[in-house]
């Protein structure tokens, strides 16, 4: 179902005529109004969306792009994420960043792909037991606990738990524990290491990081999604990736609205309009034909 279809009123239960009136959208985009009805990903068929760029002789040369699982923000990003690539997904908290990046990593589990989910600061039973309650199965997804209180042998083989891990100590723990390739991974959230290092040597740590999953996929190319709760508009981390996703609130009339911005990718045109999303008990819902001066 595409998303004209949704804004027409088509649930998953049934249809109904009509196009919903602009209030109605107001009261469903509004942070804490009622949960509209699900909206079935995009890419349900399970298949990665081929964008077409520069052609070369024989007029084939393709960009493989990857959903996001939210259709919405497919439809900003021109098709999708272009796989093999880099993203940042920024946002203070409560924005919805861990949803989004498990969205992404469960529509790539769903096309038989192998996804992993790197956890520093919130532990593994707290992240297992907040996706379920939005019907998020994580059966397919490798999540790796790294976070405070983790236990696992290899994190506590090489570091002092009072002193926690650093960037440095953080590859060379993920490069024992990848011992498989993977094809989407999610490290939330990477900026818990800026505060440990020099700026120099964090912006290096984070090139070799990205460059690391690459090396160990052989030849293949991994998508990596590293998640910020930085609240600054531009950081170290917007120049080292391809992409920049932004989850932010805006008030809008005396209200407080959610609100996404795609603010860079590179190689591919987007939607560069702030639009309006909401986080219902599905996940993440995105509404690329409304801006939010609109709600």
């Amino acid at each position: 179902m595409m998303f004209n279809e949704l804004r027409s009123g088509c649930g998953m239960g049934g249809e109904r005529e009509g196009k919903p009136e602009r209030a109605e959208l107001r009261s469903q985009i509004d942070v804490g109004s009622p949960v509209p009805p699900e909206s079935p990903s995009m890419s349900g068929d399970g298949k990665t969306l081929p964008l077409k760029v520069a052609e070369g002789q024989n007029g084939d040369s393709l960009l493989e792009r990857i959903s996001t699982g939210i259709e919405g923000l497919d439809v900003m990003l021109k098709g999708g994420l272009i796989k093999g690539r880099a993203y940042l997904i920024k946002g203070g908290p409560g924005s919805g960043k861990t949803i989004l990046s498990m969205q992404i990593l469960l529509e790539g589990a769903k096309r038989g792909e192998k996804v992993a989910y790197v956890t520093l600061m919130e532990p593994e039973d707290k992240l297992r037991e907040n996706m379920s309650a939005l019907g998020f199965d994580l059966s397919k997804v490798n999540i790796i606990d790294l976070s405070p209180t983790s236990d696992h042998p290899i994190l506590m083989s090489v570091i002092e738990p009072e002193k926690g891990i650093d960037l440095n100590t953080f590859r060379s723990v993920l490069e024992n524990i990848l011992v498989e390739h993977v094809d989407i991974i999610a490290i939330d959230p990477i900026t818990m290491f800026k505060a440990m290092m020099p700026e120099t040597q964090y912006r290096a740590g984070i090139l070799r990081l990205i460059r690391l999953f690459r090396r160990k996929l052989n030849s293949k190319s991994a998508t990596v999604i590293l998640i910020s709760s930085s609240s600054e508009l531009v950081d170290i981390e917007d120049y080292l990736v391809d992409g920049v996703i932004e989850l932010r609130t805006v008030e809008v009339g005396g209200r407080i609205v959610r609100a996404i911005k795609i603010v860079k990718m590179r190689g591919s045109d987007f939607d560069e309009v702030l639009r309006p999303y909401r986080i219902t008990d599905r996940g993440i819902e995105v509404y690329p034909d409304l801006s939010v001066s609109e709600v």
